[in-house]
């Protein structure tokens, strides 16, 4: 039996019917490729589910800010008491969140901003919480940061002698309050298990003391005291997972022997707390606190000048550096989150009240900074 080439072919060759195979293969191939780069394309356009957060703008609790006549205006003003120059800076920070529940960002966003370490990629339900409106979420900062103003200037003016009293009074309820039908509005909270409240911060300590279990909370109704048990359940504060009894609440402060007005409009939480705390001392306070030194920091504060931890401190680290400061005071229960994320140029103080605020500010004016503690995992 014979073989022969197809026509054309010479002895050797690849033979025709096998390039026909091979283009083939090539041409599915290059579709397949090309299909597979348009749906990539395509999923890096399409919303992601999550929400990123970013360094946000800085700014001098001691400087200026900002009216809503776009007027420059000292960010802190006090009247009722002798006031002093002061210099350098203590700044506050802020996060800035890229999307909400109407619009998030692109894969392609997401992808980016996970491998940049001054952004964090967050799931959009741990920032706006399903049931929430953006309306919502922004009225509740917006009372969270009126709230963080009181008291920042409690905790001021008992750091500088003043005698301050207090009360914790609930504002609202949430649908799906724990409380509900147990507390109502107008209602002033004395006691949680037994111990004494005068701030929020201490009522929310001994909630999450309580680790889901029932606890009673001691209340003063239109003049009758009462006492309600209340079963916590797990929500989204701050950007983090905690117990909580689904009650929006201030403290009602006596009036203020000082009358202090802090203007920084469109920034919202009590994150502020610390360093607006900070500002009215040094205002208050004869020389400049700061011996001109660029200090930033964060954290919440209440009325006894207790430091409490906040969300996006990777991001204010950041933020603070890349508007020059040197130094940052950061909540102590925030350090973990700290350690191995700290940018170059920054040195990073661990604090846990106000004390240890005053006291860091203070050895950095005079450059006697060695000792202060750091932050240290664990």
């Amino acid at each position: 039996m014979s073989l022969f080439d197809e026509p054309g072919e010479k002895p050797g060759s690849t033979p025709l019917s096998a390039i026909r195979r091979m283009s083939r293969r090539t041409a599915i191939g290059a579709v397949s490729l090309a299909v597979a780069l348009v749906v990539l394309f395509a999923l890096t356009l399409m919303p992601s589910g999550y929400v990123i957060q970013q360094p946000g703008p800085v700014y001098n609790t001691i400087g200026v800010a900002e009216n809503a006549e776009g007027e420059d205006v000292p960010l802190i003003e006090v009247q009722g008491a002798e006031t002093y120059e002061t210099g350098g800076s203590l700044d506050l920070t802020t996060v800035q969140v890229v999307g909400n529940r109407d619009w998030t960002p692109r894969w392609i966003q997401v992808a980016a901003a996970w491998l940049d370490p001054s952004k964090a990629v967050v799931p959009l339900d741990a920032v706006f919480p399903r049931g929430t409106t953006s309306e919502q979420r922004e009225e509740q900062n917006a009372m969270l940061m009126v709230d963080s103003q009181a008291d920042a200037t409690a905790a001021a003016l008992r750091q500088l002698g003043y005698d301050i009293g207090s009360r914790i009074q609930v504002v609202s309820l949430t649908d799906d309050s724990p409380a509900n039908g147990l507390l109502h509005e107008g209602d002033v909270i004395t006691t949680a298990d037994g111990a004494e409240v005068t701030d929020v911060a201490r009522l929310r300590e001994l909630i999450q003391r309580s680790e889901g279990e029932p606890i009673e909370v001691g209340y003063v109704r239109e003049g009758e005291a009462g006492v309600a048990e209340i079963t916590p359940a797990r929500s989204v504060i701050e950007g983090e997972e905690a117990w909580a009894i689904g009650v929006s609440l201030t403290t009602d402060y006596d009036d203020f022997p000082v009358d202090v007005h802090i203007q920084l409009d469109n920034v919202g939480g009590p994150s502020a707390g610390t360093m607006f705390a900070l500002g009215i001392i040094d205002v208050l306070t004869p020389g400049e606190a700061t011996g001109g030194e660029d200090i930033a920091g964060t954290g919440t504060i209440d009325g006894a000048g207790e430091v409490g931890p906040i969300g996006g401190i990777r991001q204010k680290l950041h933020g603070a550096r890349d508007a020059g400061a040197e130094w940052f005071l950061a909540p102590r229960d925030n350090c973990d989150q700290v350690v191995g994320h700290v940018p170059d140029g920054l040195t990073v103080v661990s604090i846990a009240s106000l004390d240890d605020a005053v006291a860091a500010v203070e050895a950095i004016a005079a450059g006697d900074a060695d000792e202060l503690p750091s932050c240290a995992a664990g």
